[in-house]
């Protein structure tokens, strides 16, 4: 009996493709394969493919090959992965060179003696070398039976161009004293005295603009990998026969004790074995409270030790770690992520193919009716040339500047095109909790009882490191009491001598060990504070509790009125936090939202994206830590504070940097307005395509004029665009 083999999933980087048209091709062909099933991702340039039945990676790579475009194994260091810098050097070499070819051919005055000669110099490394990568996409298109965006480019600057040749080598453009001639139609004459150098070039220049500043926005896949990877500690200490020996924390293996001083990154994964502290987790769980740890306690790598000296005997290293399962999360987020095909590419699919047939069907009725070849090759050139989509290419990448040159001024970087497609039709709103919604830092909110409580309690919390006690001791002004005799209870609070009297500052539970007595007043303030999801500390001294202190991560001023601003933008908004159901609770109410899910670790976030998806619903999520940076990936539309983690703002689509709740607002808005803006000019630029095409085909608009038309029709869309400029952020006084 022949033994079946287990799916295997397989990642592939490709190379070569221009379009989302392109990725669909690949797509089609790897799922025609037995045993495979496929997915393309155009944005991240990846194919995740999952095989049976012996399908090896070189049977993949072979099909993708045959297809036209390039295939490897994926590096293995992801995060050194860097954009090539070939697109911005072609652009800028041929920008500098065909300004000089349009001011000429545009200019009459300027034509000095053999002009023409000099544009063919300037304008011939343009079309060959800046228009090398639509020439060769067009090619590897037409041997697979197709047209796009390529195809028309490299047809009707090739056409442009060499008609100009023929023109100045065989015809009369090449002769002394030559000028560019100007008529509205090209009649019916030879046209030999006409070039269209600068079309050809100043498409092409156009052209290459357009997809470098795609290419410059396009989110890199690799890099919310890189911030995850590089959160972990660089090196440890090591316990060798009872002796530190610091060492890369590469060489760690399972088994080893290392030591973890305060302020210190835990190194991987393990349990205490010796010594007791509070461990910050906030990064990796959301949790605002840093968590009592002590012998038996399991700590996770890249959390940070906050309190005192920690000795960790490793269980899990490498690959193995929270950590580094976190980073898969956000990699198979971002590989099964759709990507949004771009709306230029879709009328290409049948404007190309109608254009070309009606080029030829020009050039065949013109020479039909015996006016020559070169007349009806002039007429077929201004077809191609009219129909050549500098408008459609620029329509996206215009808009996309100017709508990130404002978002930048307001705070919000948005990444790319896909994303604005994503703002148009999300419903549903996922929001983090600590340092999204809230501060993310702890705060003193009420104090109840004795006046002194909070000066006394601050003193002796001033000693300490832990968050909750530095909170106090801010809270307590400026010069605060000497303390002696300082002392730090294991997981219960603190104690020193103040002014004479011996001060306890911490749970309840830690002043009843010590015989103080506690008010029933200030029982119902503890009662009180846990309730509303604060941390309440008791403050005693002379045998008797005088204070509760209660100290929470205070919601953001703005977030109530960014929940209600969220609302009327038609989405539904949902709490989702590591936190306690209870502090969640009552932020959520805070703010007005309704829908809670707390308690979730970074794979349950995910697994709450995924669930909302499911039921049909297209989420965003806005976030500020490592442990939402999956979430973000995963999520419809992500949205990351920029006063967060690397990982979440390197994972997500757009970047808050003002740290403002309502500036997510503003996001959502500006990324509507812009997708706006690209649908009018792409609606307007097809609609001059068609309105011009059946003008150039009857003659009525020579070459030259098509050239013009087509470059006002550029100069429209870039006017679109500069709408954009003029929108303004939502504040609390326009709410």
């Amino acid at each position: 009996m022949a033994l079946q083999t287990a799916p295997q999933r397989i990642e592939l980087a490709i190379g070569g493709m221009t379009c989302a048209s392109c990725a669909s091709r690949i797509e089609k062909k790897l799922n025609r394969m037995d045993g495979v099933t496929a997915t393309v991702n155009y944005a991240t340039e990846k194919a995740t493919a999952t095989v049976e039945g012996g399908v090896t990676a070189r049977d993949l790579i072979a099909t993708v090959e045959k297809t036209g475009y390039t295939a490897a194994l994926p590096a293995s260091d992801k995060a050194s992965q860097t954009p090539s810098d070939g697109l911005r050097t072609r652009l800028l070499v041929s920008a500098a060179l065909s300004v000089p070819v349009v001011v000429l051919a545009m200019v009459p005055a300027w034509q000095f003696t053999y002009w023409q000669w000099l544009s063919l110099t300037l304008a011939a490394p343009v079309v060959v070398y800046g228009g090398w990568p639509f020439h060769k996409a067009a090619a590897v298109n037409l041997r697979h039976g197709a047209a796009t965006m390529d195809t028309l480019i490299s047809m009707g600057t090739l056409a442009a161009f060499g008609w100009s040749l023929w023109a100045l080598f065989l015809g009369t453009a090449g002769e002394p004293g030559m000028t560019h001639p100007f008529s509205l139609d090209i009649g019916r004459t030879d046209g030999a005295g006409a070039i269209y150098l600068e079309a050809a070039a100043g498409v092409t220049t156009f052209i290459l603009a357009g997809r470098y500043f795609e290419a410059r926005s396009k989110r890199r896949a690799g890099a919310a990998l890189k911030a995850l990877l590089e959160l972990g500690a660089k090196d440890v200490a090591v316990l060798r026969e009872g002796t530190e020996v610091r060492v890369p924390v590469s060489q760690l293996t399972v088994g080893d004790r290392f030591v973890v001083r305060p302020g210190e990154k835990v190194a991987t994964d393990g349990v205490v074995e010796d010594g007791s502290s509070a461990v910050d987790q906030s990064m990796l769980t959301g949790e605002s409270v840093p968590v009592e740890v002590g012998p038996g306690d399991g700590v996770v790598g890249a959390t940070v030790n906050a309190g005192g000296r920690l000795v960790v005997r490793a269980t899990r290293v490498g690959s193995d770690t929270q950590l580094a399962q976190m980073a898969t999360l956000v990699e198979q987020a971002q590989a099964g992520k759709a990507t949004v095909q771009r709306l230029a590419d879709r009328i290409s699919g049948v404007f190309v193919p109608i254009v070309i047939a009606l080029a030829v069907g020009t050039l065949g009725w013109w020479f039909g009716t015996g006016s020559g070849w070169t007349a009806a090759f002039t007429a077929a050139v201004a077809v191609l040339i009219i129909a050549c989509p500098c408008a459609l290419g620029l329509a996206t990448p215009t808009a996309l500047l100017v709508g990130t040159g404002r978002g930048a001024q307001l705070g919000i970087l948005i990444k790319g095109p896909e994303v604005l497609e994503s703002t148009r039709r999300v419903d549903t709103v996922l929001l983090d909790k600590t340092g999204t919604v809230t501060t993310g830092r702890m705060t003193l909110v009420d104090v109840t009882g004795d006046p002194d409580a909070l000066r006394l309690a601050a003193a002796v919390e001033a000693a300490s490191e832990h968050p909750i006690a530095q909170a106090i001791a801010r809270a307590g002004g400026g010069t605060l009491p000497a303390v002696t005799g300082f002392r730090n209870i294991e997981g219960l609070g603190v104690r020193g001598t103040v002014e004479g009297r011996e001060v306890l500052a911490g749970r309840v539970q830690l002043l009843r060990e010590r015989g103080l007595a506690v008010p029933d007043e200030l029982e119902r303030a503890v009662t009180a504070a846990q309730a509303a999801g604060r941390t309440a500390i008791v403050a005693g001294w002379d045998g008797a509790a005088r204070g509760v202190l209660a100290v929470a991560d205070v919601v953001k001023p703005t977030s109530r009125e960014a929940v209600a601003a969220l609302r009327r933008l038609g989405l539904t908004p949902v709490l989702l936090t590591g936190d306690n159901e209870t502090v969640a609770r009552a932020v959520a109410a805070e703010v007005g939202i309704d829908e809670v899910v707390a308690e979730v670790l970074p794979a349950d976030k995910v697994d709450t994206v995924k669930r909302l998806q499911a039921d049909g619903k297209v989420v965003a999520m806005v976030g500020d830590g490592v442990n939402d940076a999956a979430a973000l990936a995963q999520a419809d539309l992500g949205l990351a504070m920029g006063t967060g983690t690397d990982a979440a703002i390197e994972a997500s689509d757009l970047t808050l940097v003002r740290g403002d709740l309502l500036a997510a607002v503003d996001a959502i808005r500006l990324s509507r307005r812009t997708l706006r803006i690209i649908r009018s000019n792409l609606f307007w630029a097809f609609a001059y395509n068609v309105a011009a095409l059946p003008l150039a085909a009857a003659g009525m608009l020579s070459p030259m004029i098509a050239g013009a038309a087509m470059a006002f029709s550029s100069v429209f869309v870039v006017a679109n665009s500069l709408r954009l400029r003029r929108f303004r952020a939502v504040t609390k006084s326009t709410l």
